[in-house]
């Protein structure tokens, strides 16, 4: 008796699998497919144990949060560093050339466009990074020497 092949259903495709792509980093998805995969391929003889399916639990939670807070201070950090950049503007600043010479002028205005902010200084992009100093553009100027009082005659 000849056996008959098999054809796929028009349900079924062989090319979504081929074109999806592996995740980079564990992620609560990840997690919680790991833990039904557990719970499915168990000995039911010798079931998980309550205390330790709660322990996993607990742990997703945890990583959760510290995935968020990773996130948050990221987030901070880049909006620091931008705050500091705008701060900068009429400033007399500092920074050091690619050939190692510490430059001085002032910064004139700010771009967001890289992940560094970049001050523009005397016509020059410089990286947030690459400045070494500020000084006030007040505390270069030497307030007048104080006047005698005019003598009266």
């Amino acid at each position: 008796m000849p056996i008959e092949a098999v054809a796929a259903t028009a349900g079924t495709s062989t090319a979504a699998a081929s074109d999806r792509t592996p995740k980079q980093t564990m992620d609560s998805e990840v997690f919680m497919h790991l833990l039904v995969t557990q719970l499915r391929n168990q000995d039911p003889s010798s079931p998980m144990d309550t205390n330790q399916m709660i322990s996993q639990t607990t742990e997703l939670a945890s990583m959760e949060q510290l995935t968020s807070m990773a996130k948050m201070d990221e987030e901070n950090f880049s909006l620091q560093m931008r705050i500091a950049a705008a701060a900068l503007i009429g400033q007399t600043v500092t920074y050091t050339n690619d050939d190692g010479v510490a430059i001085t002028g002032t910064a004139k205005s700010v771009s967001y466009a890289a992940g560094v902010p970049t001050v523009n200084i005397n016509g020059e992009d410089v990286l947030l990074d690459r400045i070494s100093g500020v000084v006030d553009g007040a505390a270069d100027q030497t307030p007048d020497a104080p006047k005698a009082p005019a003598a009266t005659a």
